[in-house]
């Protein structure tokens, strides 16, 4: 492993509402190990293969109960897993990953308010391999207050059935991945997401090279 570089086979996420700016900065890290010759995915979720990107669409667009959507998710979660992490971790990528576990529990836990007891039993099911439950090496949450994100979005795109969620939906979103990083503090990685976007991509930075990446 050289300076500056993460361990091989390694995943990362980066989480947060809508609007948050998650993308630009996945950019910025890959680019970061691309230059020193890292072998680097970079991939979505939901989403991340043909059959993923198929039920993404399904999820953001059509109306369902938030049962349906938990199992759309995870059933896109383990056609990624198979298809495109666990391959890319083997063969030893780092695997930057826009949302993932958290996200669901975030969104249709806290979002939802859907059974957390249900949601752990498929992340049991659908995340479990020889090594143990797949999750990230590291998580990136880019915590921003949600009228912010929804002043981002509106000059950006029209909203899908996500985005269209009033602010109440998105607190609970934010208050769940605030849940997410108490339970698991030396995963998570909380990035003030109101800043400038250098001074975002600089807290980034800080994270990873005190991590020694």
């Amino acid at each position: 492993m050289s300076a500056l570089a993460p361990p091989a086979g390694c995943l990362i996420s980066f989480e947060g509402i809508d609007g948050a700016g998650k993308s630009s900065h996945i950019d910025h890290v890959a680019a970061r190990w691309l230059a020193r010759g890292l072998h680097v995915e970079r991939s979505r979720e939901p989403g991340g293969t043909p059959l993923a990107e198929a039920l993404r669409e399904l999820v953001l667009q059509q109306p369902m109960d938030a049962l349906t959507e938990a199992l759309l998710i995870f059933a896109a979660r383990r056609d990624h897993l198979q298809q495109r992490i666990e391959p890319a971790l083997a063969a030893g990528a780092v695997v930057l990953c826009d949302r993932y576990t958290d996200a669901t529990f975030a969104y249709q836990g806290a979002g939802r308010g859907f059974d957390r007891a249900v949601l752990e039993a498929l992340e049991r099911w659908v995340q479990q391999g020889p090594a143990g439950l797949r999750q990230p090496d590291l998580t990136f949450w880019f915590d921003l207050d949600p009228a912010i994100a929804a002043e981002r979005l509106s000059a950006a795109r029209a909203p899908d059935r996500f985005e269209r969620q009033d602010r109440a939906f998105f607190e609970r979103v934010r208050a769940g991945y605030a849940a997410r990083l108490a339970a698991d503090p030396g995963r998570f990685v909380r990035i003030d997401a109101a800043r400038a976007r250098d001074e975002v991509a600089a807290q980034i930075d800080a994270a990873l090279t005190a991590r020694g990446w």
